[in-house]
């Protein structure tokens, strides 16, 4: 039998689909614009506009002023269709971050959660303050997602383990779809930075790059073809523990503190460093913003030993610094950092500094959690 009755009804399917996306990303356009776009005729996507617009979804957002005709409506997708929410959490702090379909974000708060022993309570609250705080209701959020520290298992979606949370165990994300619904997801902090960085930041237009997060902790979001690489066991990035001559094993891998390239560049190695320098300070950032540059030779040379061993291995072409230090660095460090890694490898990654305003972590949840609120929302509404 002929399954030629539905390649209409697809085409349409995918024509709106497609007509959305181009309004996300180039909006608001004429009718005429929309169509020279798509490669649709003016009468087609006049229809599909009208589509869109019973569905509430797309809405006139302005005119085009042309000559001596009438002026051109300007159509755009209607920013209240959904929201989503981002979250980072803190072992004492709760950050949330609402933006509506567009990407623009509503609202955003931090705070210190009640409960901190009850994740799903905290989560709950914590975005019930927020919507309430934008006007909306929490049923508008068609998307959750969570960063936090730790180990994320990337078949089950738990948290596999984490040092400083120890209340986010297996079994937290069951509690959190029960309350919330099935579209929360938990993703390591420094990966959403990645993305973050993909899609806003330093490594816009690269597909295949590297961040390394340089702070109280170690961390490392590798992008590879355009995907987040998490490894077998969700593990792939946790750099703190990579060996490094010179320093000792880590005799207790629970102990974060314990990993020989944590011991290299963590906040007393950079202290100490800063006493042999010279280098006077109220705060590790301070000393990395303000130090001379025999000091900032002295920390590029450590952070290149973990960026050179990712690069023989990944060979990115681009490592991004962030984190606290990466920051406080900015391009000065990332400099000094590339130069003492081509020193060191055959490879010469650009390094350079992270160019995401506002909170990494949370602007990286928003962006996975809208590229799952526009699938929903597309598919179920085209």
């Amino acid at each position: 039998m002929s399954a030629s009755p539905g390649v209409p009804r697809l085409l349409r399917r995918l024509n709106d689909r497609s007509a959305l996306e181009l309004l996300l990303v180039d909006g608001p356009l004429t009718r005429a614009e929309l169509g020279e776009r798509t490669g649709l005729s003016k009468v087609t996507a006049g229809q599909l506009l009208a589509r869109l617009e019973e569905r509430g979804l797309v809405e006139v957002a302005g005119e085009r002023q042309g000559g001596r005709g009438p002026h051109a409506a300007l159509y755009g997708v209607v920013p209240s269709s959904a929201y989503v929410a981002g979250l980072e959490v803190l072992p004492d702090s709760l950050k949330v971050g609402v933006a509506d379909i567009t990407g623009r974000i509503v609202v955003e708060i931090t705070l210190n959660p009640a409960d901190g022993r009850d994740p799903v309570k905290a989560v709950h609250a914590a975005l019930r303050r927020a919507c309430d705080t934008a006007g909306i209701e929490l049923s508008r959020l068609r998307a959750f997602v969570i960063g936090t520290r730790g180990v994320i298992d990337p078949i089950s979606g738990d948290v596999r383990w984490s040092h400083d949370l120890p209340a986010w165990h297996i079994g937290v994300l069951a509690g959190l779809r029960a309350t919330l619904g099935t579209s929360v997801t938990i993703e390591n902090d420094v990966n959403l930075v990645a993305l973050a960085e993909h899609r806003y930041g330093a490594a816009v237009g690269h597909d295949d790059f590297v961040v390394i997060w340089a702070g109280i902790g170690q961390g490392l979001g590798v992008m590879l073809g355009g995907r987040l690489h998490r490894g077998i066991t969700g593990g792939a990035g946790e750099i703190g523990w990579l060996p490094v001559p010179g320093e000792p094993l880590p005799s207790d891998v629970s102990e974060p503190q314990s990993g020989s390239f944590q011991r290299l560049v963590g906040h007393d190695a950079l202290r100490g460093l800063a006493d042999e320098h010279g280098v006077a300070g109220d705060t590790v950032p301070d000393l990395v913003r303000h130090g001379h540059d025999g000091y900032l030779d002295a920390v590029a040379a450590r952070l290149a030993v973990g960026a050179a061993a990712v690069t023989v291995v990944l060979d990115p072409g681009l490592i991004v610094l962030s984190g606290e230090i990466g920051r406080a660095g900015g391009e000065r460090l990332a400099a000094k950092v590339q130069q003492a890694v081509a020193r060191l490898c055959l490879s010469r990654p650009a390094v350079v500094t992270t160019r995401v305003s506002g909170n990494p972590v949370l602007r990286g949840a928003l962006v996975a959690a809208l590229e799952q609120a526009r699938e929903q929302v597309f598919s179920d509404t085209v």
